[in-house]
Order: structure tokens, then sequence, then C-alpha cells
């Protein structure tokens, strides 16, 4: 059972950023809820699966549950301060009340473990679980057009970040970048 749960519903805001320069970025899922701001960390590979996860949901709750009504997506979508992050989410999921029309993101505590710990918890990591059973667990509750909003705000922050080498995908930081199909080669030859 999780250490700690904290419910946020619904959120009156919910939203995405980061902090840092390309390739030294801290990125954020931060949502609130009166005066509740819970700020919670996150990577970058995170933030866009829940961009592409979000938009895939909404465009299924489109065809199958039409919208009871819609409300002006917001504009500013960007961080309040402090950043006193929480967490580090280690699963997030998704889910939809239809009875509210609210989608509910639910983001579950990254495990540590320490040296020394109980095998059982440590085996956690063989078998692909990256979740704490005893981590804390936020669920935020929000509209259809504020997970809208969030999904493309998460994608547009995704791609501000380095260049991708056309040739090996890789992320070309400033100061140069090793490509393996180039194998030091200055030009490379496509095949």
């Amino acid at each position: 059972m999780a250490a700690n749960v904290i419910e946020m519903n619904p959120v009156s805001r919910i939203t995405t950023g980061f902090v840092g320069v390309p390739g030294q970025r801290t990125f954020y899922l931060q949502a609130r809820k009166g005066s509740t701001l819970v700020t919670l960390l996150m990577e970058k590979e995170q933030v866009a699966a829940l961009a592409q996860s979000v938009l895939q949901l909404i465009e299924h709750l489109d065809q199958n549950f039409p919208a009871v009504s819609t409300a002006p997506l917001p504009r500013n979508m960007s961080l309040e301060q402090p950043l006193q992050p929480l967490f580090r989410v280690g699963q997030m999921g998704l889910g939809y009340d239809q009875e509210h029309d609210l989608l509910v993101l639910v983001a579950q505590e990254l495990a540590t473990h320490e040296e020394g710990e109980e095998d059982d918890l440590a085996s956690l990591n063989d078998e692909g679980d990256d979740a704490d059973p005893n981590g804390d667990v936020v669920r935020m509750w929000a509209s259809r057009g504020q997970m809208e909003a969030l999904a493309h705000h998460a994608a547009d922050i995704v791609k501000q970040g380095r260049p991708t080498c056309p040739l090996c995908g890789l992320p070309i930081d400033a100061g140069g970048h090793f490509c393996p199909p180039r194998n030091g080669h200055k030009h490379a030859q496509l095949i």
C-alpha cells in the first residue's frame, strides 16, 4: 500500500515544464488544487510518453464518449515557483471517469533501494517494475481541455531539446557529436 496518497480532484491547473539548457534539463509535472501545489520530477521520455498517451486517450474518448461540455484551453502553462518536487515519478497511469467527464493521471513514486534492503524489494527492478509499492501516489483529475493543453505543451517542450542526428538518432551536443554510423569519418555514405 502506498505511503501517502494525494487526491487532487479536480485540479485547477496542470502543466509540465523544464528548467535548464538542452542536454541538462530537469523536467517537472505540476498540478494545483486550491492552495495545494504538487510538483513531481520526471524524465524527458516520460513527458513525451505522457503527451502521446493523453492525446490517444482523448481521441478515443471523443469517438466513444462525446464531451459533455467544452471549456477554453488553458493558456498559461508555465511552472509555478517554488519548484520543490515531492518525488521522482516511477510509473504513470491514465484513466477516465465517465460520470464526471474527467481524466485522471496517477503518478507513483520511483522505487529507491538502498544497500541492505530486503531482497523482495530489490527484485522489483529485475521484474521491470520501477514504482515503489510503499511510495507516494498523486492522483490528478482534470478536464479533457486541461489534459489536451497539457499534452500539446508537453510535446512542445520535448521538441525544444537538442537536435537529433539524422544518421544515428542520438542528440547532437553543442560541442560536437560522435556518430557511430560515421565511424569517425567526416562524411558518411548511406547505402
